[in-house]
């Protein structure tokens, strides 16, 4: 299993900003702190753009007069002690108004923006889980690029590329929507998965509860399809689709078809790094393992395209589907030197 990742909220970027901060400015700084500061900065481009806003708010601050204090019935030596024990507390002054600086920051955004946006991807081969600020957990499958918009009025997902699973924070007052390609699919407290097929239609598949599916068409409200509509007027089609059942956007009027408990296994099965084949053509056998892999592999042959492949197969042990092909049916495969993988007819 993969790695549960935490995404980390804006708050807590512009707390680490501002301790940065505090300690360039405050002199308390290491002869190591600059080249880590410069490393924390290359790490998320969000923390460039908290360290720009709060640096804004370090010169309005700076501009503000020193605390006042009076020395005129102090002796001399008195008053150097007290103006030293001024200068000692400084740094304190510093981090305190760095805690106060976060929280107005935060909340002045909160306010003003209400969001909190983050962009999570995996690459080739590559699956993990995140956790999102409202505690929903999303598996991410291979080549996948995912942007969250938790708002405090809702929560949009865009699937931009790939195949993601969503295990839903309840929420009732804050809708859970997905975009991906030409759909749209609403949580209604679920477990889903939504796989972007190509850069319109998507599947859907659901593993537990509820979820509405309807095109992603902005600024048309949501109607169920009846028989009688004013023909200029678009029709938005709305399908439900309940646990044990699948949709997909590429055939009209989004069907909703059920899915055996055996074929749900098989199709989630990448969240355990594996892959399930039952008899599928070897065309779309090969074609499943490729998103795991940047090998190419090439079928020299159109005989031999609808040739069954069945069995479970690691998503990341490319050899062993290869070793499995070999043995299970009649191709031999052939390495080039620049990688790419042939599969041959045996003769």
């Amino acid at each position: 299993m993969s790695e549960v990742v935490k995404l980390r909220t804006r708050a807590e970027i512009d707390e680490e900003a501002a301790a940065w901060i505090w300690r360039m400015e405050s002199g308390a700084a290491s002869s190591a702190d600059p080249e880590g500061f410069e490393a924390w900065l290359r790490q998320d481009p969000r923390h460039r753009r908290a360290v720009d806003e709060l640096s804004k708010v370090w010169e309005a601050l700076d501009g503000l007069p020193e605390p006042q204090h009076s020395t005129e019935t102090l002796s001399p030596a008195a008053g150097a002690e007290l103006h030293a024990a001024v200068l000692h507390r400084r740094p304190l002054w510093f981090a305190a108004a760095a805690a106060v600086l976060v929280a107005a920051i935060g909340a002045t955004l909160w306010l003003n923006k209400g969001s909190e946006t983050q962009v999570v991807a995996t690459a080739v081969g590559q699956h993990r889980n995140v956790v999102l600020a409202d505690g929903t957990l999303v598996s991410l499958n291979t080549n996948t690029i995912v942007e969250t918009n938790i708002g405090r009025r809702s929560r949009e997902i865009f699937l931009r590329k790939g195949e993601a699973h969503f295990e839903v924070a309840p929420d009732r007052s804050r809708p859970f929507l997905v975009h991906a390609g030409d759909a749209v699919v609403r949580a209604v407290g679920t477990e889903f998965g939504v796989r972007l097929r190509t850069d319109r239609h998507v599947d859907v598949l659901v593993t537990e509860g509820r979820v509405e599916v309807q095109p992603d068409a902005p600024n048309l409200e949501p109607r169920a399809t009846t028989g009688d509509h004013d023909a200029s007027m678009p029709v938005v089609r709305v399908r439900a689709v309940n646990a044990g059942e699948a949709l997909s956007t590429a055939t009209a009027n989004y069907p909703v078809v059920p899915v055996s408990p055996e074929q749900l296994s098989s199709e989630l099965a990448w969240r355990d790094g594996a892959v399930v084949f039952d008899s599928e053509p070897l065309a779309e056998a090969i074609a499943e393992i490729q998103r795991y892999t940047d090998s190419p592999i090439i079928i020299s042959d159109p005989a031999i395209t609808t040739l069954p492949v069945g069995g479970r197969f690691k998503t990341d042990d490319l050899q062993g589907f290869l070793d499995g092909l070999q043995a299970a049916l009649p191709v031999t495969i052939r390495r080039t030197a620049d990688g790419v993988v042939y599969v041959d007819p045996r003769h």
